[in-house]
């Protein structure tokens, strides 16, 4: 039995699918795929986390953007759509697009079942090729807890963690707090 060969395409042929596509997919490598969709509680957390940085970054040279914005890292090929990106100063866009963007300061992930260890492993390795990229944040929706990575000054990665209601998350990157009783605002817990 003879394998069907695998499709490749290129970013151009990507961009194009995306523009008609009925949900949304990563690109790597020649590759496409899919996207997993979220359920209530993620988008309530995305929803959350955006509202709070839109607010709190009102007036200031930083701008949230969420779901929809696509990313692209140059070095890898990767583009994805991160849950809540973070962008100071004059936003970078791929040649000739308005919905890619490549200079975040902060990428937040909130965490599925499916994606927790692409998120936490390969994905964030990806992440790190990105020069203005200074905070990466992964939030679980199952119960509270929040990995905060920052990037120091030597490159290394500090990571630091967050499990009580009460706390509060500090973006180095954009000098914001995040209470994390804001961030889980309207979750509903599995008993």
């Amino acid at each position: 039995m003879v394998a069907n060969p695998q499709k490749y395409y290129s970013p151009e042929e990507y961009l194009a699918l995306e523009e008609t596509a009925e949900y949304r997919s990563e690109y790597y490598r020649g590759e496409i795929f899919a996207m997993a969709g979220g359920s209530a509680n993620h988008n309530r957390i995305a929803g959350n986390i955006y509202l709070e940085l839109r607010e709190t970054l009102e007036g200031k040279s930083c701008e949230a953007f969420i779901t929809d914005m696509r990313l692209h890292i140059k070095k890898n090929s990767l583009y994805t759509y991160p849950d809540v990106m973070v962008v100071c100063g004059r936003i970078e866009y791929i040649k000739g697009r308005t919905d890619t963007l490549t200079n975040p300061v902060v990428i937040i992930e909130v965490l599925s079942d499916s994606t927790q260890a692409y998120d936490r492993g390969a994905k964030f390795e990806l992440y790190r090729a990105i020069e203005s990229l200074q905070d990466y944040v992964l939030v679980d929706q199952a119960r509270v807890h929040v990995e905060y990575f920052h990037k120091l000054e030597d490159g290394r990665w500090l990571l630091e963690e967050f499990n009580e209601l009460e706390a509060v998350l500090r973006l180095e990157a954009v000098n914001v707090e995040l209470p994390l009783s804001r961030v889980y605002q309207r979750v509903e817990w599995e008993s």
